[in-house]
């Protein structure tokens, strides 16, 4: 090894060229360490809408069943019927007194719910404020939904923002099946178990059991068609035990047959107890497994079952995989529908990159003119320290597994510029104390701890601004904003450490009297 590689391995260069050399061989190849959003690789746009009706009219079942197990303990008071009317919980009493009774109850206990009595009835509903409280919520926690179950197609980074009031755009990048993942995206997997009360082989048959006229409190459904033939069941219309009491979800294998695909799931501490009252009260009767309106099966009731249970039907391996991931990730709080479907080819999203590309190359051409012609030998420096900028963002990006986009390319444009400014400003410095007559050395530290102040105060405002876009933004405005911060940290490092180093491996190493600045 001659002296001056002897040299570079001993000085603290060789830990920033280490750190260079580390982050070409973990970026390379750049397209596969790398997320690219969807503006440079293509994909689909979906815009979903929420029926945030659905999700009050899920919160006053759940009032309606708490009520009539008050009212249960309490024998004075008989609820007849109790239906719910569009955004209205309709609760029926035996006569005026109970109703007068009931009302006093509800008032205090049921603060958050508007009572109207109409001789026996009482119809109860939210306040304005509470229920836009429930519609908002429920497309939030359906975001949350989202995000857990695209995570199977490692797109967790994808965009999932909340349009206007009840509307949530997903942008899915680069996703090798998308429509699988449509699929995923605009199932409910509402589970539910309810006790079966009649089964049939349609639904005018069960109809006329009841003198054409169902109670309200009951509804049909269909099973799963076996071999020619679809049963169908008359159950409970509201729920007590549902999938959102479940704590586990699993494929496994059993059944009659030992290898039938199934799902095996656990409840929470509510759902078990809920389902163990369930069980035990209704020993040989039949309970329908509800899965988006469909009774995938209705097995007897051979004993009381607490925390555990499993799903069998006529599934493939790969539906039960799929099944069991549904219900593990949660089901939505209201039902989502397609409302507009666009798809990005790759081609535009290649030629997005290359304009970026072909942008930054530009920048950097001209920069290096710049400042060959102003700095001389030291814009060299300069333009070494601008390329190393580069690649700690994309070494940054890769480790935050963050997604590259248009904005984000455009962000890396704009460190660039404002990286060449803290240059600039070591360099002002640096003639500075040659002119006062400073040796090289001395004019070189003090260019540098002189100019750090005003490049850090510059910085940081940059970086504020960063994280104010970042947090308030989304999906092209905090790719934006990521690339942004990050170059603020890399021009830092580049600039205070990496340049630095450089100045002093050469002033340490050559006899240089003067200064090409």
């Amino acid at each position: 090894m001659n002296s001056a590689a002897r040299r570079i391995v001993s000085s603290e260069l060789m830990i920033w060229l280490l750190l260079c050399g580390l982050g070409l061989y973990i970026l390379y190849p750049l397209r596969q360490t790398l997320r690219f959003g969807i503006d440079l690789v293509g994909g689909t746009y979906l815009t979903l809408e929420v029926k945030t009706a659905k999700a009050v009219e899920s919160e006053l079942i759940s009032k309606m069943q708490n009520i009539e197990s008050k009212f249960k303990r309490n024998r004075a008071i008989t609820i007849v019927s109790k239906t719910i009317q569009g955004n209205a919980l309709v609760l029926v009493f035996e006569n005026v007194q109970q109703t007068q009774d009931a009302a006093r109850i509800l008032s205090s206990e049921e603060r958050d719910l508007k009572q109207v009595i109409d001789k026996n009835s009482i119809s109860l509903t939210f306040a304005p404020h509470m229920e836009q409280r429930i519609k908002d919520d429920a497309v939030l926690r359906n975001i949350e939904v989202l995000r857990t179950r695209l995570d199977k197609f490692s797109v967790a980074e994808i965009a999932i923002t909340k349009q206007g009031d009840n509307h949530i755009v997903v942008e899915l990048p680069d996703v090798a099946n998308p429509q699988e993942a449509k699929e995923m995206i605009g199932r409910a997997a509402n589970l539910e178990f309810k006790l079966v009360e009649k089964i049939g082989s349609n639904e005018r048959e069960l109809l006329l059991e009841y003198d054409g006229d169902l109670p309200e409190d009951l509804e049909i459904v269909p099973g799963e068609r076996k071999d020619g033939y679809t049963p169908f069941y008359v159950v409970q219309k509201f729920a007590r035990v549902t999938g959102r009491m479940l704590s586990d979800a699993r494929p496994a294998m059993g059944g009659q047959t030992g290898v039938e695909p199934m799902v095996q799931f656990s409840f929470n501490e509510e759902g078990a107890e809920k389902f163990h009252e369930l069980t035990s009260r209704n020993i040989g009767k039949n309970l329908a497994i509800i899965l988006d309106g469909e009774a995938i099966n209705a097995p007897v009731i051979q004993s009381a079952i607490r925390g555990t249970g499993s799903i069998t039907g006529r599934f493939t391996n790969a539906e039960v995989k799929t099944l069991a991931y549904l219900l593990k990730s949660g089901s939505f709080v209201a039902p989502v529908t397609f409302e507009e479907e666009r798809q990005i080819g790759p081609s535009l999203g290649q030629d997005s990159i290359n304009s970026g590309l072909h942008s930054c190359l530009a920048g950097l051409l001209i920069l290096l003119v710049f400042s060959l012609y102003y700095y001389k030998g030291a814009g060299i420096l300069a333009f070494l320290a601008l390329v190393y900028n580069l690649i700690l963002i994309l070494l940054g990006m890769a480790w935050l597994n963050a997604t590259l986009t248009l904005p984000g390319i455009a962000g890396m444009v704009l460190t660039i510029g404002m990286a060449i400014d803290a240059s600039i400003l070591i360099f002002e410095r640096i003639k500075e104390e040659l002119r006062a007559g400073s040796p090289l050395k001395k004019a070189v530290d003090a260019g540098f701890s002189g100019a750090m102040s005003v490049i850090l105060d510059a910085n940081i405002t940059s970086f504020i601004v960063g994280l104010v876009l970042y947090h308030f933004g989304s999906g092209p405005i905090q790719g934006f904003a990521v690339t942004l911060m990050l170059g603020i940290l890399a021009t830092l490092v580049a600039t205070l450490f990496f340049m630095r180093s450089i100045f002093k491996f050469i002033l340490g190493n050559f006899s240089i009297q003067k200064l090409s600045i």
